[in-house]
């Protein structure tokens, strides 16, 4: 069991584990040093997305990540925050949100550019339900691939002679096709996900910068929802003008 031995005493941990909802800054504050000196404190780290979860802040996305990291069972976070607990939102003033992630981000970028995040809401807290766990999966995968490490050397004439010998005599055979025999040639099919698209995932593609995977999320959404076309051509168009600004 895990002793809070930070400024935060046992008793203020426990009202504050009953009312997820009603943190504070300073206790944001307070959490976020109990799980850097504890990182596998699953409550704490819970309390502390709920929290940037409340706030709207742009920290939460990346710290969701992180929290996945470590935690054993992934499904239990995934109920988690998928919970009428944690989705229940704070009376804090919409104006005041918006003040306090303007001053976190502080990035000198175009105007232009500004205003087409805020309007696809990027960096905002991803919201999935419970029926979106292809989305939160997607979302959790590293899109960091390791580069392949070639060797300048080249083989020497004696290893290339024993490799092309040692194919000649384990290489397979082919068997003769039988005259009137019908060979059946199995196509897969490269088909989109259509049934699993959302829009919660077309906006985890736009968090991971995703652009491509993004535009063409809303093509597919677009026709599965054409009431909504016009939404996700604007949206489209806003990706357009991301992927040209980078």
């Amino acid at each position: 069991m895990v002793t809070v031995r930070t400024e935060m005493d046992k008793n203020r941990y426990i009202q504050i584990l009953n009312t997820p909802h009603l943190i504070q800054q300073e206790e944001i504050t307070e959490l976020k040093k109990v799980i850097d000196e504890f990182p596998y404190f699953q409550s704490a780290r819970s309390l502390y997305l709920k929290a940037l979860n409340n706030q709207k802040s742009f920290k939460y996305n990346n710290e969701l990540k992180t929290t996945a990291a470590y935690t054993t069972d992934r499904t239990v976070l995934f109920n988690f925050i998928t919970s009428t607990i944690f989705t229940e939102e704070t009376s804090t003033k919409e104006a005041t949100l918006h003040q306090q992630i303007a001053e976190e981000i502080q990035q000198e970028e175009p105007q232009e550019v500004l205003d087409i995040k805020e309007e696809l809401s990027l960096g905002k807290p991803l919201s999935f339900t419970q029926n979106e766990s292809h989305s939160f999966n997607q979302w959790l995968q590293l899109s960091v691939k390791k580069p392949i490490i070639r060797t300048s050397e080249k083989p020497k004439t004696e290893d290339k002679i024993s490799i092309i010998e040692k194919f000649i005599q384990n290489s397979p055979k082919i068997s003769r096709v039988k005259k009137g025999a019908i060979s059946e040639v199995k196509v897969h099919k490269n088909e989109q996900p259509t049934l699993l698209m959302t829009e919660t995932l077309a906006k985890v593609y736009l968090e991971q910068k995703k652009y491509g995977n993004a535009i063409k999320a809303y093509e597919i959404l677009s026709l599965k929802y054409p009431e909504k076309s016009g939404f996700f051509a604007d949206q489209i168009k806003r990706i357009q003008i991301l992927q040209n600004s980078k």
